[in-house]
């Protein structure tokens, strides 16, 4: 599905995501699959959710998902599940969501935050060990903007020091590193359904992946009170379960996902193209790795001036994330490697994304092109 040029369109605006014009794609079959559901009446686990699990696991190239409500619920649920907890730390990489640093203190645990590569944005494999002690538990990579981290060695410090790893793939769904899908390369893959990623709901949802049959069940205790068989509490459990009628929503876009993926991989190409003479430092794809460009997250010292300045065209951007995990309040005692994280504090103050979604157009990316050329990057 890829869109040419269309000289005709006009375009009055260009919103950092589009979420209305992909929902009206599947809008008839989602609304089908939750008549199903309200006329049945199966909107806790129902047969819907399942059969997504299963769909997803398949896609993901691994045996087992658990639906949960949402993906800091997943990453929460997986610390729970690998044991995790008071006591222990735990190793990310200080430039992603909060979610990912939040779970970990949820668990009781302290998240320990490393730098990251100058060139993929991924936590820097290199600076992992000197992060490490006798308290470490585990390690949650994450795969930002729809690159993959540099999984084969962060794997390899993991076995060599006895550490789970949980992948933070939020931002991943479909992308791959030696062709092997992301969430399969941990002990548990986790991943947001949240509305504006690649794969999104029509409200909150969420997944834990994995290929441990032991680690699926308890996964599916604790998003369900500790309850295997109802009203008897096997473990401390919580309430973590994915809707029904979001499941529905999802099966809808699974059907889409690759036809989605490829188009976004097609904008990217478009601005790598259209922005080749320009000073932005444009993103990296590695070798190794299939991007799935969640985001399109550009450099430029004037990020600041450069929003204003789109966003007087009507073309809106974003900054993703504008501060270091570090310095969140709840954070402000973790610590760092190496002291301050360097690599994440200069890109917080130049990244930028750009408008990133499925349906746009060569059209779409050339007006953005213009308004950034105008501006004078």
């Amino acid at each position: 599905m890829i869109r040419q040029l269309d000289t005709d369109l006009e375009i009055s605006s260009i919103p950092l995501v589009d979420l209305a014009t992909q929902s009206r794609q599947i809008k008839e079959d989602v609304l089908r699959r939750m008549s199903d559901v309200i006329d049945s009446a199966r909107y806790i686990l129902g047969q819907e959710v399942q059969e997504f699990e299963e769909q997803f696991a398949a896609y993901c190239g691994v045996d087992h998902c658990v639906g949960l409500a949402n993906g800091t619920d997943a990453l929460h649920m997986a610390l729970r599940a690998l044991d995790v907890g008071e006591g222990d730390e735990v190793i990310t990489a200080g430039n992603s969501f909060a979610a990912t640093a939040f779970a970990i203190a949820y668990s009781g645990a302290q998240a320990v935050f490393v730098d990251i590569d100058p060139v993929d944005f991924n936590i820097d494999p290199n600076r992992i060990e000197a992060a490490i002690t006798p308290r470490t538990k585990a390690i949650i990579p994450v795969h930002l903007y729809g690159q993959p981290a540099q999984m084969a060695a962060i794997r390899e410090i993991a076995d060599r020091h006895g550490l789970k790893i949980i992948e933070d793939a939020a931002q991943a769904h479909g992308a791959e590193s030696n062709g092997q899908r992301c969430g399969s390369f941990g002990d548990i893959g986790c991943f947001s359904f949240y509305p504006g990623k690649n794969l999104g709901a029509f409200g909150d949802a969420g997944a834990a992946v994995t290929n441990d049959p032991e680690l699926a069940d308890r996964l599916r205790l604790l998003r369900n009170y500790g309850q295997k068989v109802k009203n008897r509490h096997d473990c401390l459990g919580y309430n973590c379960r994915m809707d029904t009628l979001q499941a529905c929503v999802l099966l809808s876009k699974m059907q889409h996902i690759e036809d989605w993926t490829n188009s976004r991989r097609q904008v990217a190409a478009w601005y790598g193209e259209a922005l080749a003479g320009t000073d932005l430092q444009l993103p990296v794809e590695r070798d190794d790795a299939r991007h799935v460009y969640h985001l399109y997250v550009v450099r430029h010292p004037q990020r600041d001036a450069i929003i204003e300045s789109l966003a007087a065209k009507k073309i809106f951007c974003g900054v993703h994330y504008p501060h270091p995990l570090a310095t969140a309040t709840p954070f402000q005692d973790a610590k760092t490697f190496p002291e301050g994280l360097p690599v994440c504090t200069s890109a917080a103050s130049a990244i930028l994304s750009l408008p990133m979604y499925p349906e746009m157009t060569q059209q779409h990316v050339s007006m953005v092109a213009k308004a950034l050329v105008d501006f004078g990057c």
